[in-house]
Formats: C-alpha cells, structure tokens, sequence
C-alpha cells in the first residue's frame, strides 16, 4: 500500500527492487488492494512480478470503490460489482488469476451471502483460486464461509490493536479453520520506535490525521513503544522485530503482512521470522502492552469499517 499511496512519496524503482529481493528472500505471500493508488499498486506488482508470478501466492481485494481522481465513492459489495473488480484487478496485475481474493469491507447494504456467492463464481470461472474477508465479524465471517468456504480472514493485529482476541473474531476464524492476516503487525510503523514527533511523518501521510498520532495519544502511545524497544534491547532485536515476532507467536494460523517500501526494512522484517520469544518475555510484553493499552481509536472515522 505505502508503495503507491498514503505514506509520504514513493519510488518505483526502490518498490520494485523491494519485491523483486522479497521473492529472493523466500516471502511468498503478496498482498495489494484496487484502492491502493487507487489501481496503480496493482499495477506496480503486476511488474515486479513480471517472470516469477509462480513464486507467490497473489493477493489483492475489492469493495473499497474509488474513482480513478481518488475520490471515495464507498463500500460496494453487489454482485455486479464484484465481477467487474475481478476483472480490472486481474488486468492490472497482468495475472490469469488471484489466488486469495478478498472483499476489502462489508458493505452494510448488501447481504454478504450474494457477495460471496458472487465472489464463488470467480472460482468457478478460475479467475480466483481462494477466498478472504477483511475487517468482518464474526456472525458475518460464519454466514460467509456457509456459502463458499473462506481462506483467509484479514484485520489489524499488532501490540497496538488487540482486538480480534476480544471481539469474538479470532475465535470464530479458529472454529471454521479460517487462516488470519494480520495487517499493520507494526501499528503503522509506530511500534518501529521511528517516530518519536509527528514532525517525522511526511505532510501527505495519512497517519498525521490518525488519532492514535495526535495530541497526548501521541504521547501516550510513546511511553508504550518505549517499554517495547527496552525489550527489545535486552533481547538484542530491533522493536519492529520484536512486535513482528510478537505477532508470529500468536499461532501458525497467523500470518502478519508488514509493508515496506524500502529493501532495508524489508530485510529487518523477514529477519523476525526468526526470533523466538520465551515464555517470560511474552509475559513481560502482555504486562507492558496489554489488551486496549493503545490510546487513540484506529481510524478517524471508524464508519468505513463494515463488520
């Protein structure tokens, strides 16, 4: 996402290379959206891709309907939809299919049975090969799978955003064997210890307008990252890794997806697959970092958040 949009300026040829040495380092899954741009991050994996398309599983999602200025248009989950999103994203890409496609948010106004019976056509048709939601709950996760079995469940996990252990999802996503994506595993870079003002985001990151960026949240949160990166430190890993690996420890169902526009902190990041953390240290994390320790609500407007 950050490659294309919503944190600061990009660079193709850094994005590419990003990728390129991602498949090099063994990172099978790739996960993009037709809103991230919007439509150009797909096309900018659909290149780097170019020539190792079988060496990853290719992920991308619809729902979050955008014009092509930019503009929101909204959540759109009609069936209709569905199959002309299919169909851009699988030009785009310059794929013959999609392995894992997801609906991006629920749309409120259309009931998910014909969302994903629509989404079931596409396996059928062989445009896409597996199915995912994100960001849905838990009546609405077990009302889909009744339809079309579903893969992948994706939602914000981290240290920062605990949510799904307690709002029934990550329960009801085990009960089905449904597999979890966990999105921004690093609380949108802030879990890194990189930001330590607001000042260190670029004028047109989308976080400068994130209440958990804002204000004495800042601060709060802060005072939170400060007590990971002592962990970290003590264990001799960056605080990024340290919250990746937090992440990877939660079960093999869970897969974060961190995003990086740069080689170097992609190469740091594959590097926390490594880590393995103690009993002791993932108390002392819980007891530093517990369940709703995060001040600040997710997003702005949490009205886009469908579930």
């Amino acid at each position: 996402m950050g490659m294309s949009e919503f944190y600061g300026a990009g660079n193709e040829a850094e994005s590419v290379a990003t990728i390129h040495r991602a498949v090099d380092l063994g990172v099978t899954l790739l996960d993009t959206a037709d809103m991230y741009g919007p439509f150009l991050n797909e096309e900018l994996v659909g290149r780097a891709l170019s020539g190792r398309r079988d060496q990853v599983v290719l992920a991308t999602k619809f729902g979050n309907e955008r014009a092509p200025d930019g503009t929101r248009i909204g959540v759109n989950g009609r069936p209709e939809y569905v199959r002309t999103a299919c169909d851009a994203s699988l030009r785009r890409l310059g794929v013959d299919h999609i392995d894992l496609y997801y609906q991006h948010r629920v749309d409120p106004d259309t009931p998910i049975e014909d969302t994903v019976g629509a989404m079931a056509e596409l396996v059928s048709a062989g445009k896409v090969r597996h199915l995912g939601l994100s960001e849905a709950a838990p009546d609405t996760i077990r009302r889909a799978h009744a339809v079309h079995p579903i893969t992948a469940l994706q939602t914000e996990w981290s240290l920062w955003t605990r949510d799904p252990e307690t709002d029934g999802v990550l329960d009801a996503v085990r009960q089905l064997g449904i597999g979890f994506v966990a999105y921004s595993p690093l609380g949108r870079g802030f879990l890194s210890g990189a930001i330590q003002k607001p000042e260190d985001l670029a004028e047109d990151d989308f976080r400068r307008h994130n209440p958990r960026f804002q204000g004495e949240n800042f601060q709060k949160n802060l005072q939170l990252v400060a007590q990971v990166q002592d962990i970290a430190l003590a264990k001799g890993v960056a605080s990024s890794q340290l919250a990746l690996a937090w992440v990877l420890a939660q079960g093999d169902d869970v897969v974060p997806i961190p995003g990086t526009k740069r080689r170097t902190y992609l190469e740091e990041n594959v590097a926390a697959d490594d880590i393995r953390l103690t009993d002791e240290e993932l108390d002392r994390i819980d007891q530093v970092f517990p369940v709703g320790a995060a001040s600040g609500d997710r997003y702005g407007d949490m009205t886009p958040v469908h579930r």
